[in-house]
């Protein structure tokens, strides 16, 4: 019988990437809480409509990734692709609309039925920012600003690129969208069938395609930002000059654009080459209709979600654990008194392992491999009179120590 094997598109995480993983986390999570955000956690699955109804029918997440099924209930159920829509849903059913502006950090697994692919696999990780309440281009600004924030902290400032677009609001891409379809209807024997499907629901969707003809198409297709009527032109704008104050670099990208409804003015990505095709690191926008598409009151907001994989694979290693304090009973009848001996210790703040069988070659050597700082040597003896041997596991040096005061001695190895 061949060995159970991860399910196509899932892995493990073994404790040296996990180190890489957590640091993405917890430096966006330390430096989301300096601009005011709070921590939240939405449940890893939702009543299928939470995402239907804001995702839309025609998109790809919808239509071909997403992980649906019947619980034994019969109510269909699934795994979050992403975390917006489930913030706004937990903001309606928890009653904080009233509570607005509201500024929410999250983090977690996210769930895609597509091809696995580097960086980016069927369970993946995302760290994610979103303002509620605020219809000031400052809040997209500011955003932006603790994305590159976050990425100069990483260490990667230098391998991404900020992508730039707006999306005006509906009024312009109502007109952008009649002068599109007719473009693209000049050239639908080079669509593919996807996007000829699109074509009919969703036009601004094509613009993600990956297919090479679809691609050649939209490369001359008119630009939205030709749409743009004078609030939308004057936002972005705004958006713009609120950047350059905030020292922040950005290429504008005519062609970035999120193609469901309630997506409105800025579009952004962070970009790297590093990658390959898997380009986009961080990415975002304002997202004013979405809220009261799901049913609530009208309600601008913007946010960001980055891939925490890929963000992994671009940083440098980040510091190593703590090395530990390895506690080594010599023989078998010490072991109470060393376990004692490694509780004092770890409730002082030391970390601490215990060596649990073997004889006395065998645990120096666990000593080694887990690169302990220094050893606390315990037999029968030691225990009689109160002390213990202490190894210096760099210098080889060693030391009668006392019980009562190993804390203070052990001190200089934190």
């Amino acid at each position: 019988m061949p060995a159970l094997q991860p399910v196509r598109g899932t892995r493990d995480i073994l404790p040296e990437e996990m180190l890489r993983h957590r640091h993405v986390e917890q430096t966006a999570f330390e430096i989301a809480a300096r601009y005011g955000f709070a921590e939240i956690s939405t449940p890893i699955f939702e009543f299928t409509e939470v995402f239907s109804r804001t995702l839309g029918d025609t998109s790809d997440i919808v239509t071909k990734e997403m992980y649906a099924f019947k619980d034994r209930s019969g109510d269909s159920i699934t795994l979050r692709p992403e975390c917006t829509a489930g913030v706004v849903r937990a903001v309606l059913s928890n009653g904080l609309a009233q509570h607005l502006p509201l500024k929410f950090f999250c983090r977690g697994p996210m769930f895609r039925y597509e091809r696995p692919q580097k960086g980016r696999q069927r369970q993946f990780h995302q760290v994610d920012v979103e303002v509620l309440g605020v219809a000031q281009p400052l809040a997209d600004v500011e955003i932006i600003a603790l994305g590159a924030h976050i990425l100069e902290a990483l260490g990667v400032s230098e391998k991404v690129t900020l992508e730039l677009n707006t999306l005006g609001d509906g009024e312009s891409r109502n007109a952008y969208r009649k002068i599109l379809v007719e473009y693209l209807e000049q050239h639908r024997g080079r669509l593919s069938d996807d996007s000829l499907a699109r074509l009919e629901r969703n036009p601004l969707r094509i613009f993600d395609s990956k297919d090479e003809g679809d691609r050649a198409v939209v490369a001359g297709a008119p630009l939205l930002t030709d749409s743009l009527n004078g609030a939308s032109r004057e936002f972005f704008d705004a958006l713009c000059e609120g950047l350059q104050a905030a020292g922040i670099a950005y290429r504008l990208n005519p062609h970035l654009v999120r193609g469901l409804d309630y997506y409105c003015h800025t579009a952004f990505e962070f970009t790297t080459e590093a990658l390959g095709a898997q380009g986009a690191v961080l990415a975002g926008g304002r997202y004013d209709g979405l809220m009261e598409q799901m049913g609530g009151p009208p309600t601008p907001a913007t946010g960001w979600a980055a891939g925490v994989e890929r963000l992994a694979m671009l940083i440098e290693d980040p510091a190593p654990p703590v090395r530990p304090i390895a506690v080594v009973p010599i023989g078998d009848g010490p072991h109470h008194g060393a376990f004692g001996v490694a509780q004092r210790l770890r409730r002082a703040g030391f970390a601490v392992d215990l060596g649990f069988s073997g004889n006395l070659g065998k645990r120096m050597k666990r000593a080694n491999k887990i690169n302990a700082r220094a050893t606390v040597l315990l037999g029968e003896d030691e225990l009689a009179r109160g002390a213990a041997t202490v190894r210096d596991m760099d210098t080889g040096e060693q030391s009668d120590v006392p019980l009562a005061s190993l804390e203070t001695h052990l001190a200089r190895y934190r």
